[in-house]
């Protein structure tokens, strides 16, 4: 298992959002305004550290889900960017329908082929994404709340609205926990383990991907189909739960505190 899928497509809408106390340059003040968090430049782009990860991870074939507009990020990582390690392509979502149809978009790349789905505004520890390759079947990288609290940049408050995993005594998903209010979250047993979109899927997620209907944000999403696969399709995935953390570049605030945490990180593509 070499490929990689990465859903680069969203609208970096909290990005955009004007914060005179991040102390950007102008140059970062200048991306987060297009919202291309991918871009964002710390030191070099932040993809290229998300990339490096992966190739240590033992990852080689990566494809970039993009929209349509995304030309200079294109330009980058297709035409000016030179990898010895990654081999890098592009699908196009042409409208931002969601990261369950970003997902779809890239059925042509997987080409029947197991494949890892993350983010591209995430940092992943490359052993969490290595421990995801030798899987039999499908599968996620979950990461302990306690971990994370303790070593991202992610703030308490922010990391109580992301999804948590509830696995069977199998170690197998049961559901996933969109935003759970404060009571179930802390009625939660020990390790809670919250879902930082870190995939490994088959050919399977794509019907799921498109059975499922819209959510209330009228969004196709991931959660979505994964549970669908799961409760509708009998797909069976592993839970991995990870101390590592994930850094989380989402706004203009994310960004001193990411650039910290990277910087001592070598880049080789």
């Amino acid at each position: 298992m070499d490929k990689a899928v990465i859903l680069a497509r969203g609208l970096g809408t909290r990005m955009r959002r004007q914060d005179p106390e991040a102390g950007l340059t102008p140059r970062q003040a200048a991306v987060a305004a297009t919202g291309v968090k991918a871009l964002m430049p710390i030191r070099r782009p932040f993809l290229d550290y998300v990339l490096s990860a992966l190739a240590d991870a033992g990852y080689r074939r990566i494809c970039l889900v993009v929209g349509p507009e995304h030309e200079e990020l294109r330009r980058y990582y297709g035409q000016d960017l030179c990898c010895r390690r990654l081999e890098l392509g592009f699908a196009i979502q042409e409208k931002p329908l969601g990261t369950a149809d970003a997902v779809a978009a890239a059925e042509g790349f997987a080409a029947g082929d197991p494949f890892l789905v993350i983010n591209s505004d995430n940092y992943y520890p490359a052993p969490a994404l290595r421990a995801l390759r030798p899987l039999e079947g499908p599968g996620l990288a979950a990461f302990s709340r306690a971990g994370m609290l303790a070593r991202s940049n992610i703030p308490p408050g922010r990391l109580s609205l992301f999804a948590v995993v509830e696995a069977d005594g199998g170690g197998y998903l049961r559901r996933i926990i969109e935003k759970p209010p404060p009571e179930q979250l802390e009625s939660l047993p020990e390790p809670v383990a919250v879902s930082m979109n870190c995939w490994r899927f088959d050919a399977g997620i794509f019907p799921a991907c498109r059975a499922i209907s819209p959510s209330p944000r009228g969004e196709l999403e991931l959660p979505d189909a994964v549970q669908y696969a799961a409760d509708e399709l009998g797909q069976r995935f592993r839970v991995l739960l990870c101390e590592e953390a994930v850094l989380d570049l989402s706004s203009r605030a994310d960004v001193g505190p990411v650039a910290a945490r990277l910087a001592d990180k070598e880049v080789r593509l």
